[in-house]
């Protein structure tokens, strides 16, 4: 009879041996233990019957319970892990009433699951004692700790669950049961079989082979982790196929939500829009972008516009530009330009001082590219509030350099074209920044106010701010062109207008002492010198943009020029003053177009026919008129005030306004009391200077004299 490690099995009983004392304790066990039953033979095994050993049974030492004859006398008990559950830890024995002390496990022990060698003369070891065959095997309380394997026969006469041995370094697996038996709540693990490991012999009538719940080195086993992986990446895959396809499905048939239906305008949205011209005058300037016309009519600007001037000063391109392409300023009667063909052909901000040279006065068809947009933005100013509209409407609300704007749509007063005379006619008096004169339209009053009954007017849409500000403006001129005008409120720089309509702002004051004695002792300086060499610039329209150098003699009262056009290289004009009277002859040009022609010819040319003498005209010789009549009289006489401080010829001098009538003249007197510029403002509202050099100058030509009367 085997014997599991860590118990000591009791020998058979023989005749020949007489019996243990009465007081023996493996006859009489202890009474708080189980009773060991008595044996009468019963239970000896039958010869030739076959008793497991314990290293059958991987990590036990406990016998079967029962024999493959007999059933067991009384039932099994069951095992620590059937009691607790899947996982749960076994309990232990010793904490069971009426147990038997622990004694160490199988596995604990070295070598365990191997079967110990026999030894003769050890108790328990020789065979079974003649005389106990046939008797049913001796029921033995199995070790604490241990676990009992069914018997190779079931108690319904089928056959027995097999024994799976036990894997080193792994809890023992319970023996395979039947398909009805199996026990679906044990948690699946991989199973690794142990060459090792013993396993019993084989029932008669079953073949050796590897066990079926068991593979060599695990390739077998599926590929879990890979097949997971899979299922989730084609899981993911199908949701961003239906994902895509719902986009897809959604864009197409996207529609805008309609927007809401234009209504009257409230209370505060009309108060808004009466003071938004009102507000525009306050804030003095924006910086403006836009464009007129589409395709290639289309013509862009960039800049900005000074209500408080007023002024607008703009980069022009874009396909429709034409000549209009490069800067433009203009004002409120006058409109210049700089041609510069080879600009790019996107406008950029323009220089915030402007070149001094090449400026150009034009006219360009009222309400169309450049002077509408002049014409609208000077017009976006006003000095006092519009009337209430009533035919405003509410069109929507938007947001621009982040603030919440309204779109308006009202009827939008614009400036009125100036009327330009076709000929000439005396200086009109313009205003200066001193003392404006009834004669013109004021800063923000005046022609730019509401437009009248049988005025201009247009129904643009207004991107209005809640401060009354405008930053956006779309609508059609009346040719129905379309125009937008984006307004950056915040771009604010200070302009200066070039020399023809102005020059740098000031501040306009009374003449100081030194400033009145030197325009009181002028006359006497202008004779004490002489004379003067001179250039001239005078925009006096669109086709008489003129330029001339000569000479200027206050001793002799008398002038001598070469007049060009810039935009018409092949003409030329010899202009001749004497006493107050002019003459003009037309000679050949050289056919170069230049901004300072050469001086005259000394003497002139011969062959040249002089016209009559006749009095001054127009505002050029008008301009000379006034610098010859300042060196043979008391002064200039009229209004007079300072306007600035400025510099020509690198030279500082203080620039003087004399206003006499409805005559208008600028001297730019240096500190020695010398005049550098003299300047006259002219009937389209610009100015024509005469730059002066005093100094020595040649004998002019004098008119021939006259039939003497008889």
């Amino acid at each position: 009879m085997e014997t599991s490690p860590g118990r000591r099995s009791r020998p058979a009983p023989s005749p020949d041996v007489s019996p243990p004392p009465a007081d023996d304790p493996r006859r009489h066990p202890p009474a708080d233990g189980p009773a060991e039953p008595t044996t009468d033979g019963a239970d000896e095994p039958a010869p030739g019957t076959r008793i497991p050993r314990a290293a059958d049974q991987p990590g036990t030492g406990t016998p079967p319970p029962q024999s493959t004859d007999q059933p067991h006398l009384d039932p099994p008990r069951p095992h620590a892990a059937d009691q607790q559950g899947v996982g749960a830890p076994l309990a232990r024995t010793a904490d069971q009433p009426g147990a038997d002390p622990p004694a160490p496990r199988a596995i604990d022990q070295p070598n365990a699951g191997a079967a110990p060698p026999r030894t003769a003369g050890r108790p328990g070891t020789d065979p079974p004692p003649p005389g106990t065959a046939g008797r049913a095997p001796r029921r033995t309380t199995p070790a604490p700790g241990t676990r009992v394997e069914p018997s190779s026969t079931s108690p319904d006469g089928g056959p027995a669950p097999t024994a799976v041995p036990r894997e080193p370094g792994r809890r023992h697996r319970r023996a395979r049961s039947t398909a009805g038996d199996r026990l679906l709540a044990l948690p699946l693990r991989r199973r690794r079989a142990d060459p090792a490991a013993a396993t019993g012999p084989l029932p008669p009538g079953k073949e050796a082979g590897p066990p079926p719940d068991t593979d060599a080195d695990g390739t077998d086993d599926p590929p879990e982790r890979s097949a997971r992986r899979r299922a989730v990446l084609v899981a993911l895959g199908v949701t961003a196929a239906a994902s895509a396809a719902a986009l897809v499905a959604g864009l197409l048939s996207w529609s805008p939500e309609p927007a809401e239906p234009a209504r009257p305008l409230t209370a505060p949205e009309a108060e808004l829009l009466a003071a938004m011209r009102v507000t525009n005058q306050r804030d003095v300037r924006a910086g403006v972008r836009g464009s007129v016309g589409t395709g290639d009519a289309r013509t862009e600007f960039v800049g900005w516009v000074d209500w408080a001037r007023p002024l607008v000063y703009l980069d022009v391109g874009g396909p429709g530009a034409g000549t209009e392409r490069g800067l433009v300023q203009a004002n409120r009667s006058a409109l210049v330009v700089r041609p510069d063909p080879a600009a790019a052909p996107s406008p950029a901000p323009p220089p915030l001082v402007p070149p001094a040279d090449r400026w150009r006065l034009r006219e360009p068809p009222a309400g169309r590219a450049v002077a509408a947009v002049r014409d609208l933005l000077l017009g976006l100013s006003a000095n006092r509030t519009d009337p209430t509209s009533t035919e405003a409407r509410w069109l929507g609300q938007d947001t621009v350099e982040g603030s919440r704007v309204d779109i308006l749509q009202a009827s939008l007063p614009t400036a009125p074209t100036p009327t330009v005379p076709t000929t000439a006619a005396p200086t009109t008096a313009v205003p200066t920044a001193a003392a404006p004169t009834a004669a013109a339209p004021t800063a923000g009053g005046g022609a730019s106010g509401p437009a009248t009954g049988d005025g201009p007017s247009w129904r643009p849409r207004l991107w209005l701010d809640r401060d009354a500000r405008l930053h956006r403006l779309e609508g059609r001129l009346p040719d129905d062109t379309p125009i937008t005008v984006e307004l950056a409120r915040s771009d604010r720089p200070t302009l200066r207008p070039v020399d023809a309509l102005g020059g740098r702002p000031g501040l306009p004051r009374a003449l100081a002492d030194g400033e009145a004695d030197r325009l009181v002792r002028l006359p006497d300086r202008l004779r004490a010198n002489g004379g003067a060499t001179l250039t001239l610039t005078a925009p006096l329209g669109p086709t008489a943009n003129l330029r001339a150098a000569g000479w200027l003699s206050w001793a002799q009262s008398a002038a001598y020029l070469a007049l060009v056009e810039v935009d018409t290289p092949g003409r030329r004009t010899l202009l001749r003053w004497r006493s107050g009277q002019v003459a003009r002859a037309e000679v050949p040009g050289d056919g170069a177009a230049t901004e300072i022609p050469a001086a005259p010819p000394l003497p002139p040319p011969t062959g040249v026919t002089w016209p009559a003498d006749k009095p001054p005209g127009d505002d050029l010789e008008r301009l000379l008129d006034a610098a010859l009549r300042a060196g043979s009289g008391p002064g200039p006489a009229g209004t007079t005030v300072r306007v600035r401080d400025d510099r020509v010829a690198d030279r500082a001098v203080d620039v003087i306004e004399v206003r006499s009538g409805a005559t208008a003249l600028r001297w730019w007197i240096d500190r020695s009391g010398l005049p550098r510029r003299l300047e006259l403002r002219t009937g389209r509202g610009v100015w024509a200077q005469l730059d002066l050099t005093p100094g020595r100058v040649p004998a002019l030509p004098v008119a021939a004299p006259g039939p003497t009367a008889r």
